[in-house]
């Protein structure tokens, strides 16, 4: 397991689920309680083809370094690469003991046949494989049900620890929560999945479902980081109040804390990033580097020093990337940079 880089301290939160009936699919060598995480995930996006295309033995290799370097959470959804990161994750977690690693994916969406499919690619979100199936939004139970199985089987898997509801502000929010949260707690109830939770970009969509729903965790993409941190208005504080765990995505803003000085063609949220928040993510190195650090060490590290933050998720299909996220993960971080960065007003205080 990598090391968890906080200062001792009171860990993070988590509800236990109540008692189950021990049914075979369920996951994980601890059939109660939140599966722990540890500071540092594999978010599979890219092994998705999400941007590049990607051959299979690199994706493998990339896994392969994470596993190697201690990183026992995998984070994947039918949405990335229309199932190829579900499999490609699945080929290489077969291989590896069910009980040394936590799994999760996501519902919400079902993948069905395309049927204008023309031999086209699935640029416009990003991925690039063949459109032949195309993303309907179901968070209705049978939905979700028929979602679970076939991630199972693109997985290759018995079970998955985890399952988050998938964006639904992207479709219908109030249909996604009323029909959808309800409906993973029963899969809960029954042991299907050890813990639920929901996966969005939006904090204030993460609060929403905190507040109607009974989640074990949130997945936060983007919102909590170094940069940005609009989560911790509402959201940190409601999931301290609720037991909540909450896995910290996108930490790096899409790309414009990645660096150790951002560059004028950085990215944010999937796009270019505006003048302002690069010159702000330059402040934020300059700062980082008076005191021996890198950026994205920082940046990798910032959202764990709130205790409900259970872990950080970073995807790459690169070796060396994942190898230098470790890395990052590890380097000492000394107290008087936040404080630096408070002062200047760059963090909260």
């Amino acid at each position: 397991m990598v090391p968890d880089p906080r200062s001792p301290g009171p860990p993070g939160s988590g509800r236990r689920n109540p008692a189950v009936d021990g049914r075979p699919r369920r996951a994980g060598a601890d059939p109660i309680g939140p599966p722990p995480l540890g500071p540092l995930g594999f978010g599979a996006a890219s092994l998705g083809n999400l941007y590049r295309r990607v051959d299979d033995e690199q994706a493998r290799s990339a896994l392969d370094a994470a596993w190697r370097g201690g990183i026992r959470y995998f984070d994947t959804a039918p949405h990335y690469g229309l199932g190829l990161s579900e499999r490609r994750l699945g080929a290489f977690l077969r291989e590896r003991p069910r009980g040394e690693f936590v799994l999760s994916t996501k519902v919400g969406r079902l993948l069905v046949p395309n049927p204008a499919y023309a031999g086209g690619r699935d640029l416009a979100h990003q991925f690039d494989v063949p459109d032949d199936l195309v993303r309907e939004f179901d968070p209705s139970e049978s939905g979700i049900r028929r979602s679970l199985e076939e991630s199972l089987a693109r997985l290759g898997l018995d079970a998955v620890d985890i399952l988050y509801l998938h964006d639904p502000d992207a479709y219908d929010l109030d249909r996604g929560l009323r029909e959808g949260l309800p409906a993973l707690e029963r899969l809960r109830e029954e042991g299907l999945v050890r813990s639920i939770g929901i996966g969005v970009n939006d904090a204030s969509v993460a609060a929403r479902a905190v507040r109607e729903g009974d989640l074990d965790l949130v997945m936060i993409a983007g919102r909590y980081t170094l940069l940005e941190q609009p989560a911790r208005d509402e959201l940190l504080p409601l999931c301290r109040e609720r037991g909540v765990r909450v896995v910290a995505a996108a930490v790096y803003n899409s790309g414009l804390l990645a660096t150790p000085m951002p560059a004028a063609s950085a990215t944010y949220d999937y796009g270019a990033a505006p003048a302002e928040l690069i010159e702000r993510a330059r402040e934020l190195a300059r700062t980082c580097a008076e005191f021996g650090v890198e950026l994205p060490a920082a940046a990798l590290q910032f959202p764990l020093r709130d205790p409900v933050v259970a872990s950080v998720v970073v995807g790459t299909a690169h070796p060396d990337a994942v190898r230098q996220n470790l890395a990052r993960m590890r380097a000492p971080i000394p107290q008087e940079l936040w404080d630096a960065l408070a002062r200047r007003g760059l963090i909260p205080a």
